[in-house]
């Protein structure tokens, strides 16, 4: 037997059994292993699946251009099926993406555009708007948009969901899944839901991200939104595919335990998996922890896992990464929480549309060499002593012009879970400053001068 094409090979992914993870858990838990897919995740299904739905509607025909907004893993599905049917494909991602991501995306034939992480969804430079300009620019263009494009929850309603019945034999009692788009969990999930009502799903969010409030309360609230590592899951506006009536509970989990969870996936499970795998299993053992009175062995609890490690191996499968961002275990070590509740500053902070001179003041007034920029709760970039001289020095006049025309890259964000040598080498980098987001959160800065303190008094406490 033979396929005649890469994307008749699409779904059929196999579940396979967790047992060191889960083994104090009374119940089976099954992972839905989607890097089985041509094109190594979940997002496969949805690539073919919206392709076809264009065609239908008559928008996008023979030798057209694909606009697509992606963090990746769509983008390789709809590159796949593209190849088979002649389309070209401009692609939209984040420089928050591992760049293994964007590499494949280049090797199926696709051209590649890079935009800010840290924006607004409206701003014009994020990738929402950039792949939405680029369709309507385009000739012959049409832009798919996962986010709210309907095919994508039917592709898993018609797919993963039958597959997850069949495979089952309808024992299935519980669905879990993080939620990006919505598809995945809100397609499956309809057609779970249609064969047994009571089959339990439960949604899985990362901090940083507008679901998990929003499913509790129906309140969209931007203080929810902040920049976070997990890629491929959680988001900052409400996807039109994501279906809260239909799923019956909510849990999240940090970008640290989603990163600990994914190396565990692949060292004791041997699941060489991705971040959102990771988020998926570390949320789904959490809620099965709280509500083990509930579980019995008779329980199957099948939880997705989207996509491959090897679209991560120069982040969570590298210890200088993961030592950077505070997510190897280091025993006894002092955590940025502690420097935050014992030192670090509070945040002096300029807006986009401030003027220079505003920020100057700032500077000077408050003995600062740097300052965030934030738009709402959004850190969106920063000043520093350098940019700013540099740019008098250059320009006199610039005192009048807005900090958005100035600005540099944002500050890096951590949580207060990070051990100080996770700090020591973001703060060795420029600008020589990190923002902590506490518990509630408020950020505060860690500077190099900060983390010297901190580590004098550690050592000397007598002094």
């Amino acid at each position: 037997m033979w396929f005649d094409s890469i994307v008749d090979a699409i779904g059929n992914t196999p579940l396979i059994k967790l047992n060191a993870i889960t083994k104090d858990l009374p119940c089976t838990v099954l992972a839905k292993v989607e890097y089985f897919n041509p094109g190594g995740s979940v997002k496969d299904r949805i690539g073919l699946a919206m392709i076809e739905a264009a065609e239908r509607a008559g928008d996008l025909k023979p030798g057209g251009t694909i606009v697509e907004g992606t963090s990746g893993n769509t983008g390789a599905g709809i590159a796949l099926a593209a190849i088979k049917k002649g389309y070209k494909c401009v692609f939209v991602t984040t420089d928050k993406q591992s760049p293994e991501k964007a590499d494949v995306l280049r090797a199926l034939g696709a051209k590649v555009m890079i935009c800010p992480t840290n924006v607004a969804p409206e701003d014009p430079r994020s990738y929402y708007s950039v792949s939405a300009r680029l369709a309507k620019k385009i000739p012959g263009a049409v832009h798919l948009n996962q986010y709210d494009n309907p095919a994508n929850a039917q592709a898993h309603y018609e797919t993963t969901g039958p597959e997850l019945w069949d495979q089952t034999e309808g024992r299935i009692t519980h669905y879990i899944a993080s939620a990006g788009t919505g598809g995945t969990i809100s397609g499956a999930a309809r057609y779970l839901k249609e064969q047994n009502p009571d089959i339990k799903v439960i949604g899985v969010d990362t901090f940083g991200s507008v679901y998990h409030k929003y499913f509790f309360t129906r309140e969209f609230d931007e203080a929810e939104i902040y920049p976070y590592l997990t890629e491929g899951a959680g988001e900052d506006i409400l996807a039109g595919n994501m279906d809260f009536d239909i799923i019956d509970d909510f849990v999240r989990s940090t970008d640290r335990e989603n990163m600990v969870m994914t190396r565990r996936l692949a060292k004791e499970e041997g699941l060489f998996v991705g971040q959102s795998c990771g988020l998926a299993v570390s949320g789904a053992v959490k809620w099965l922890e709280t509500h083990q009175a509930q579980l019995s062995p008779n329980d199957v609890v099948v939880v997705l896992l989207p996509d491959s490690g090897f679209r991560y191996l120069s982040k969570t499968y590298n210890d200088t990464w993961m030592r950077g961002h505070g997510f190897l275990d280091e025993e006894g070590e002092l955590v940025a929480g502690e420097l935050i509740n014992s030192g670090g500053k509070g945040v002096i902070a300029v807006s986009p549309s401030d003027t220079l001179q505003t920020a100057i003041s700032r500077m000077v007034d408050n003995s600062v060499s740097q300052l965030p920029v934030l738009s709402g709760e959004d850190v969106v970039g920063c000043l520093t002593e350098s940019v700013v001289l540099n740019r008098l020095i250059d320009e006199p006049g610039a005192k009048d012009h807005t900090v958005s025309d100035i600005m540099g890259d944002p500050l890096t964000v951590v949580d207060a879970s990070m051990p100080v040598s996770g700090l020591s080498g973001l703060l060795r980098e420029a600008p020589g400053a990190v923002l902590v987001r506490k518990t509630d959160g408020a950020l505060r800065i860690i500077t190099k001068s900060d983390l010297i303190e901190a580590l004098a008094s550690r050592t000397n406490p007598t002094a």
